[in-house]
């Protein structure tokens, strides 16, 4: 992974989580997510990622201008805008046919300053989570342009290949994964999410002593004195040079073991 120096500010961007309840080849069901691998020449190259993409001017409320002379527009109308943007790129990348009014709002990520994860460019993202559409409406094709790859998963095979080496993650998609993982059915999924405030993260980067990368987010007892070693909670990704180890008694959102 890459952190390059960015360039502008924020950009509004959206992402939706399609979930499903499939059979496994033991018999048993478990929750798996749909997940996609980006053209290694775009933003975020080669990584595995879920549908998403930048908030365009044609996402936002008719009535409403994101760049108009009034400022930035209200949560609420960025909300609806990332709902219509989350939808329109499950169907342009997956070719799914997602509602908005069916996707359950689940985070929202706010990249490190000055520096982002394999692009030069910030995007600061809402995710959702919503259950997959079937039938038609949830085959999933793609174009081979921007996606190469596309794949039901289930989240902790997904980390596991990570760690292992054979792909490629940036940390929002590892702690979501993480959070999904503790969930056996796409109900008991959705039922958490609508249960809870969603949580925000803004990301804060610092340097362990051996070289080690530590992402951070509020609750962490280094987050303000950027001290790693503070006792106190924990809500961090440590990502080592092959396994990364997520902490979080913070949340609430995984299941301590």
């Amino acid at each position: 992974m890459t952190f390059l120096p960015t360039e502008g500010g924020l950009i509004p961007a959206a992402t939706v989580i399609p979930l499903r309840d499939a059979r496994q080849p033991d018999g048993t069901t478990a929750l798996e997510v749909l997940m996609l691998r980006k053209n290694s020449k775009l933003a975020f190259g080669g990584m595995w990622v879920f549908p998403g993409g930048r908030i365009d001017p044609e996402d936002w409320p008719s009535e409403d201008d994101p760049d108009g002379p009034e400022g930035p527009a209200p949560p609420g109308q960025e909300l609806e805008a990332a709902r219509t943007a989350a939808a329109r790129e499950a169907l342009e990348e997956a070719d799914l046919l997602v509602q908005p009014d069916r996707m359950v709002l689940f985070s929202h990520w706010t990249p490190p300053d000055a520096v982002a994860m394999n692009s030069n460019k910030r995007f600061a993202t809402w995710f959702f989570v919503c259950r997959a559409p079937v039938g038609e409406d949830g085959v999933v094709t793609i174009d081979m342009g921007e996606i190469h790859e596309d794949e039901w998963v289930r989240p902790a095979e997904m980390l596991a290949r990570r760690d292992a080496g054979e792909i490629q993650l940036v940390p929002p998609t590892v702690v979501t994964l993480h959070d999904l993982a503790a969930h056996e059915t796409v109900e008991a999924a959705l039922a958490a999410a609508r249960g809870r405030e969603s949580f925000r993260y803004v990301t804060k980067i610092l340097g362990g002593a051996d070289g080690t990368l530590v992402a951070l987010w509020h609750g962490d007892a280094a987050y303000e004195s950027e001290d790693l070693d503070a006792p106190g909670s924990r809500h961090r990704l440590v990502m080592g040079e092959t396994a990364w180890t997520f902490e979080d008694d913070v949340t609430g959102h995984i299941s301590r073991v």
